[in-house]
């Protein structure tokens, strides 16, 4: 089985639920896109032991692999944000 690109999806899935944790509490939301970069890091670093076909074949290159994918995450909120805002315009 490939599970290396799998993997990097699964990277911004969770970072974007750890976005929606913050989001639902009381911390600022201008640290989202810090916090997604941050949890997509380190699980890109746990993704490189974890996973055999992990799209890495270093630690650097996997945490960038994963805060690229966690930042991805928030890039995907605001996506979904523009396209309701212009389905909401557009009625």
């Amino acid at each position: 089985m490939d599970f290396g690109m799998a993997g990097v999806a699964a990277i911004t899935v969770i970072a974007y639920a750890a976005g929606m944790l913050v989001h639902a509490g009381s911390i600022n939301n201008k640290w989202i896109p810090v916090i997604c970069g941050a949890v997509g890091g380190v699980l890109g670093v746990v993704g490189l032991f974890i996973m055999p076909d992990f799209p890495a074949a270093d630690v650097i290159t996997a945490c960038a692999v994963g805060i690229v994918s966690g930042l991805a995450a928030t890039g995907v909120d605001q996506m979904v944000k523009q396209l309701g805002e212009e389905a909401q315009d557009d009625a």
